[in-house]
């Protein structure tokens, strides 16, 4: 009888092996913690990633919010207060107050109405 066979599915059973305990290892020491909030805080978001807050989308903004220390300067346009109350409760933070952002057009939309200054 051939011990070939034997030979070889022990020897490639045994090298997997080897190669998934070196993968586990790797794996655990490149590891990347990221804050659980920063779902939470996302999920809270109106999810349109309309780069209305000045980011590139409601992750970053997201992420930006779980590291600020206030809400200083970031605003979901999109969602409003209500949004960022509910957010500040997430976080344990005070949400300030700002008014809506409107566009106003001063030409009423064609060049002879615009202000010639």
């Amino acid at each position: 009888m051939s011990l070939t066979i034997p030979i070889t599915i022990i020897c490639l059973s045994l090298l997997a092996l080897i190669f998934a305990v070196m993968i586990y290892f790797v794996a655990q020491k490149f590891k990347i913690f990221e804050d659980p909030r920063i779902d939470e805080v996302q999920a809270a978001l109106p999810a349109a990633n309309c780069g209305g807050c000045g980011f590139a989308g409601c992750r970053n903004f997201a992420e930006a919010l779980v590291k600020a220390e206030t809400f200083e300067g970031l605003n979901c346009p999109v969602g409003g207060g209500s949004v960022m109350g509910e957010i500040a409760k997430i976080l344990g933070k005070e949400a300030p107050v700002v008014d809506p952002m409107v566009a106003v057009l001063k030409c009423n939309g064609s060049p002879e109405f615009r202000p010639h200054t």
